[in-house]
């Protein structure tokens, strides 16, 4: 086998994370008291949260600053006035408890781990994810699952790939492959690292920021034809 270590990310690879996204913060709105409009509200919050997470690749904000300051930035934008910390707790109470899995992520990753070993990488807050991701499921199926805010080092920073690696006691670059959606984090961090990376894309998008992933696929169960050949 070319590969023996298989590095997954979590939302929106294995976790339908917009869902519980979205859920989430319609939770948090509406025990605000604030009326709900998706269209307008959601729609500002995920501008603020897209441009606050690659902030975060960046280098340019810590994810214990992102937790509030994003809710900071949404109460200005919409000129409503609300406790951004208090506001900030309780979406994460809600968001740690949606946990969504994508239709064929757990037979993929049952199949997987009869003949990889398996770990994720997550970008995110560990209030959230112990919950949504360590004792989801599919957590049984994975040797290690390392998120970002425990060890305060995001993708891409390499540092995280060889932190995951260092936990499960593994030392041998070109078996392993990284498994994601991002270009950004996911790809450009495997890249940053020195390993293989796999693009999950299923919306087929256009690449047009020239990082290159050395495989691409629109279906998680492509990527078990990627690993037979």
């Amino acid at each position: 086998m070319k590969y023996e270590i298989i590095i997954f990310d979590a939302d929106e690879t294995l976790f339908d994370f917009k869902k519980s996204e979205k859920k989430a913060f319609e939770n948090t709105i509406i025990d605000f008291g604030i009326e709900y409009q998706e269209n307008h509200h959601f729609k500002i919050y995920k501008e603020i949260n897209t441009a606050i997470w690659k902030e975060l690749e960046d280098g340019l904000i810590t994810q214990k600053k992102l937790k509030t300051e994003r809710f900071k930035r949404l109460s200005e934008r919409l000129n409503i006035q609300f406790d951004e910390a208090e506001f900030a707790k309780l979406f994460m109470k809600y968001l740690s408890q949606a946990s969504f899995l994508y239709e064929e992520s757990l037979e993929l990753v049952k199949d997987l781990t009869k003949d990889y070993r398996l770990t994720i990488i997550t970008n995110g807050l560990s209030a959230v994810q112990d919950n949504r991701i360590k004792k989801s499921v599919i957590a049984e199926y994975f040797e290690d699952i390392v998120v970002s805010e425990e060890i305060g080092v995001s993708k891409p920073n390499p540092e995280i790939f060889q932190h995951a690696l260092n936990n499960i006691n593994y030392t041998h670059k070109n078996k392993v492959l990284m498994v994601g959606d991002s270009l950004t984090s996911d790809i450009q961090g495997g890249i940053n690292f020195g390993i293989d990376t796999c693009w999950f894309n299923p919306a087929m998008n256009l690449n047009e920021i020239g990082i290159e992933p050395t495989y691409t696929i629109s279906d998680l169960m492509e990527l078990k034809e990627i690993l037979k050949n």
